[in-house]
Order: C-alpha cells, then structure tokens, then sequence
C-alpha cells in the first residue's frame, strides 16, 4: 500500500462506518428516541457493517478520537468479537476520553463472562473513589449488574454495600443523577437488546 493510501485509509474508514447517517450520534441512549421502523433499519445497517468490518479496522478506529471509538465498540458488542475484549478494557480504564465508555460497557455486558465483570470492577474500584468525576460509573454498574444476573454472581454486592463504594460516590456533589442501581442495569440491558437485534443481520456473528 503506497504512503497515500496509508494516509487515507481512517478517513475512508470514518466515512463507510462511523459518519453515514450519522450513526455514531445515534448508538447509545439515543436508540430508545427512534420509532420502530426507522430503529429497525438503523440496526439492520450496523449488523451488516459489523459483519463487513475487519479486526485490523476495528483496530484502526480503536486508535483514534472517541466517534471512531464509540462506533467501533458497538461494533464488537454486535458481532461478538471477545478478542477485543482487553483493548476495551484498557480504553475504558485509562477514560482518556469522552462519549465512548458506555459503548465499552455495552460490549463487555455482551460477552456476559467473568473477565468482562473482572474489567468492570476494576474500573468503578478505580473510579468510584473519585465522586468529583461523572464518567461512565453508572453504565458500568449496570453492566456488572447485568453479567452478575447472567453468571449467577454477586461481583457488585460489595460495591453496592450500605458503606461500599457507590454509596460514597452518590455522596459526592448533588448534580448526580441517583436513581436506583436497577435503573442502569434495565438501561445497559436495553442497548444490549438492541445490539442483539443488530446481530441478526450481521452474517460473521461470533458466537
């Protein structure tokens, strides 16, 4: 590949998968907005994008700003492709950016295994100390709460401990939102359902 090509390459990506549609303002809480038929077809497009999007270009929109990121995770959590299962650990722990975190979430909750529930614990350890950040400490906690139903696991029971760390950090400044646990988790479930749905039409679905 000549050195233009290489140059050209993530815009021709962002341009086939993350800007059509504007799909990447769409994937997240602003699903449950879209009526039936238009969320239908929408899904319908991202199971097939995800079918057609190789692991090296997932890598690519990995490696860039947190639109490439946000879609290239819903990505995965579509067509299941655990081997990424790290990578989004690590971006969702390092919090470099914003936007993105709930879109790992989401994947990690699809994998439903007891290394997708190591990650999310050790990201509200790490974050849930800190009630001066408003960062993804909810979509997390309704993801851990979602893998624990699946495994049949309590991993949230001591963060979720009358003196454990959610309660210090909905202690923190009183702009937070403080519905209860549930309410994340059946919010993380329903994205989750609807990556389901998009991976119907994605024909390479990992399984």
């Amino acid at each position: 590949m000549r050195r233009s090509d290489e140059e050209d390459e993530p815009l021709k990506l962002i341009r086939r998968y993350v800007t059509p549609d504007r799909r990447y303002l769409k994937l997240g809480g602003s699903l449950l907005g879209l009526d039936g038929r238009d969320r239908a077809k929408f899904l319908r497009k991202l199971g097939q994008a995800a079918g057609e999007i190789s692991p090296r270009e997932l890598g690519m929109l990995l490696d860039r700003g947190w639109r490439e990121r946000k879609t290239a995770a819903w990505f995965i959590a579509v067509a299941g492709r655990s081997e990424f299962r790290d990578r989004l650990g690590e971006l969702l722990l390092a919090s470099e950016g914003p936007y993105a975190g709930q879109a790992y979430c989401v994947a990690l909750a699809t994998f439903g295994t007891s290394d997708d529930a190591d990650i999310l614990v050790a990201y509200l350890d790490r974050y849930l100390p800190r009630p001066d950040l408003y960062y993804d400490q909810t979509a997390a906690l309704g993801a851990l709460l979602l893998v624990d139903a699946e495994l049949g696991a309590d991993h949230a029971a001591r963060l979720l401990a009358p003196d454990g760390l959610w309660q210090q950090w909905i202690d923190g400044p009183p702009s937070k939102d403080r519905e209860v646990p549930d309410s994340y988790r059946e919010f993380i479930g329903q994205l989750c359902a609807f990556a389901d749905e998009a991976a119907k039409h994605c024909p390479d679905r990992l399984t």
